[in-house]
């Protein structure tokens, strides 16, 4: 894939503002989510513009991700606006626009929903939160079993991704928004 004089911006941006360990992920979840497109017929460039830029508010201060948070119009519940791990990912939205003077709604929602999900996703949205879960700098104990899954079937890895995510969530005592349950919900019934 030839890289475009943006691109090239996105990647400056992020190279000055991320750490090195936070900027290869980046790189790699881009990498993951042309793959995936590729492999399910989505688009690669949104893809790659996506994954590149999904964490790009990640090693912002907690405080300064709030601020975009509560100053976006995307739909934020009231459980996102309580939980810090949750910020980055609608405040990662919001910073595109800012910055990049992005507007395309297929790659804000899915650097929005990367986190949490959400009912009805669309192909980009699933991309890039299985590209998350699967780049090669991931090393959680299932996550070779995550990348066949993805090889296979985006819907069943997406059932079984979320279902790893809810259960994580319940066992640390957090909270869940309704979007991750509105998407479990959708797509449990690819369940094996």
């Amino acid at each position: 894939m030839k890289e475009s004089k943006q691109i090239g911006i996105y990647k400056k941006y992020l190279r000055e503002h991320l750490s090195k360990k936070r900027y290869t992920h980046s790189l790699n979840v881009a990498f993951s989510a042309v793959e995936l497109a590729k492999k399910y017929g989505g688009d690669t460039d949104k893809a790659y513009t996506a994954g590149l830029l999904h964490d790009i508010a990640k090693e912002l201060p907690a405080d300064e991700q709030l601020e975009l948070v509560m100053a976006s119009a995307l739909d934020v519940s009231e459980i996102e606006t309580k939980a810090a791990p949750l910020f980055h990912a609608i405040a990662g939205a919001e910073l595109i626009q800012k910055l990049f003077d992005i507007h395309d709604e297929e790659i804000i929602l899915a650097i929005r929903r990367h986190t949490v999900a959400a009912g009805n996703m669309s192909k980009l949205d699933v991309i890039i939160y299985l590209a998350d879960l699967i780049s090669a700098d991931r090393d959680y104990k299932d996550v070779n079993r995550m990348r066949k899954l993805a090889d296979k079937s985006l819907e069943r890895a997406m059932c079984e991704a979320l279902r790893f995510s809810i259960s994580d969530s319940v066992s640390k005592g957090n909270t869940i928004p309704t979007a991750t349950l509105d998407a479990y919900n959708e797509y449990i019934k690819y369940k094996k």
